[in-house]
């Protein structure tokens, strides 16, 4: 087994226009996860080199459907972790800690309400609109078929535009 990517394709030329996997970095909290998960990601690339098709966009696709897996397994991880905390708090009897009173900035709104989306849901509003990736791309990456995608989005985007206009505006494109 060699060890490069195949023709035209690098770490670097993936790395170097923008496409710095940000489907990690603006999913979770801390950078130096996104930095971990990010390295984990590249990992599974370069172990399945092979499997990358040679298309800069399709192989674009393909790290992308990787990091969404890296980042389902750390999400698992984050919530098998944080329902132990629970579970040992409530043991300990300890108090809760407040809630975040940041809820008003309408940022962090937003992500709160895509953040109550079901989970694929929530992928599908962030390749489409954080990532730009044209709804029948999503469903390639989602592994999904493109009708089903379409249906999810809207319905995703009728409910986030519900929330943050009452009246009924449009205003997502």
């Amino acid at each position: 087994m060699g060890g490069r990517f195949p023709a035209g394709i690098s770490i670097s030329s993936l790395h170097a226009r923008g496409h710095r996997c940000s489907i990690i970095s603006g999913r979770v909290d801390q950078p130096a996860d996104a930095a971990d998960l990010l390295g984990d990601t590249l990992v599974v690339a370069w172990r399945r080199r092979s499997a990358i098709p040679a298309d800069e966009t399709e192989a674009r696709m393909w790290l992308f459907g990787v990091a969404r897996k890296v980042l389902g397994t750390y999400r698992r991880g984050k919530s098998r972790r944080h329902d132990l905390a629970e579970r040992l708090g409530r043991e300990l009897a300890t108090v809760p800690a407040a809630p975040s009173t940041s809820d008003d900035d309408l940022h962090q709104h937003v992500r709160l309400l895509v953040g109550e989306l079901d989970e694929v849901d929530r992928e599908i509003i962030g390749l489409v609109y954080w990532e730009g990736f044209a709804l029948v791309d999503v469903a390639r990456i989602l592994s999904l078929r493109p009708a089903t995608v379409r249906s999810r989005h809207a319905r995703a985007r009728a409910r986030l535009q519900a929330a943050l206009i009452p009246t009924g505006e449009e205003m997502l494109p």
